[in-house]
């Protein structure tokens, strides 16, 4: 697949029309004006966030230095973190769970939604790693000064 400019891949598109309310249209272009966005871009992201959210009532979207990510509803847990612990939990949700202080259903949410959007998650979860790697040697560059 091809690279689009912000990184994502191309997808086909296809195209069709919907009628909504004035104040839904009027409200979309008000947050393409203050996004700075299409409005194409933002109406498509909408629906595909909209019909995730439909598939994973547990999980909303959130916006952050890296770019929208899925999170867990009713935490500041996001998926990737979720999932990252439970893999350093031998895969045992309830383990997960106890360690970060949820209910395992909102554990079993973030799986089932891993399950379903893997390459989307490992993605937001290798750009934040790569942002902590730097940070981290930022920080050791600075300290090393400080030090000296």
């Amino acid at each position: 697949m091809a690279r689009a400019k912000s990184g994502r891949a191309q997808q086909r598109h296809r195209q069709f029309s919907v009628r909504v309310s004035s104040s839904t249209f009027e409200g979309l272009e008000r947050r393409v004006r203050e996004l700075a966005d299409s409005r194409n871009a933002l109406a498509e992201r909408y629906i595909a966030e909209g019909v995730k959210m439909d598939e994973h009532p547990d999980v909303y979207f959130r916006e952050g230095a890296f770019g929208r990510r899925p999170a867990i509803m009713g935490t500041r847990l996001d998926v990737w973190q979720v999932i990252e612990t439970v893999r350093n939990s031998d895969n045992s949700a309830e383990a997960a769970a106890e360690y970060l202080g949820v209910p395992v259903t909102r554990v079993r949410a973030a799986v089932r939604y891993y399950a379903a959007n893997r390459d989307e998650v490992d993605a937001f979860a290798t750009r934040a790693a790569a942002a902590a790697e730097r940070a981290e040697a930022a920080w050791r560059a600075e300290q090393e000064i400080l030090s000296a």
